[in-house]
């Protein structure tokens, strides 16, 4: 097991969070992790800021309800698994940002943080279970269902599903 996803099911654990949707804003308060919607580019979905122990989530009020609490979950996935980089102050201050370049997930934080994301909102044995729960006659249907009991996009919901091993693609 990767580990993003130990990291995930940890978390979960430590709070007992058993169902869902898992509130990835509630979590931050309880690591006394300030979330601040802010006015960001459109290109930039949110941000990690670590400084003299206190941490900062920024999130894109612009963008949709699920695409910030996909957001806030993958920064709190640099929060438990990233030393972060540094950001050129005066102080010493490192930050990580999520952007339209990590959503693509083309470095392996990125990577580990959009897979942590995943598995903290959506957990493996509660999509497995809504699984076997639910009737569908279609992926999309499966999709569209899931997606809304776990409150994440479709997009989201259909690579969870694929790297599962649940479903083979979007559609099939």
């Amino acid at each position: 097991m990767a580990r993003a996803d130990v990291a995930a099911r940890a978390l979960l654990r430590a709070f007992e969070i058993t169902t869902v949707p898992i509130d990835p804003y509630e979590l931050a308060r309880r690591l006394n992790v300030v979330v601040v919607p802010q006015e960001l580019d459109d290109d930039v979905s949110g941000m990690l800021l670590r400084r003299d122990g206190s941490c900062v989530i920024g999130v894109n009020r612009t963008h949709s309800e699920h695409r910030r609490r996909f957001t806030v979950a993958h920064e709190l996935a640099h929060l438990r698994l990233h030393r972060g980089r540094p950001l050129i102050l005066d102080t010493d201050t490192r930050v990580n940002y999520r952007s339209t370049v990590s959503s693509m997930a083309t470095d392996r934080e990125k990577i580990e943080a959009n897979r942590f994301a995943a598995g903290l909102l959506a957990p493996e044995a509660l999509v497995r279970g809504a699984v076997h729960q639910i009737s569908f006659r279609t992926v999309d249907e499966l999709v569209g269902v899931l997606s809304g009991k776990f409150k994440l996009s479709e997009i989201a919901m259909t690579y969870r599903l694929m790297n599962l091993g649940i479903i083979s693609g979007p559609g099939q």
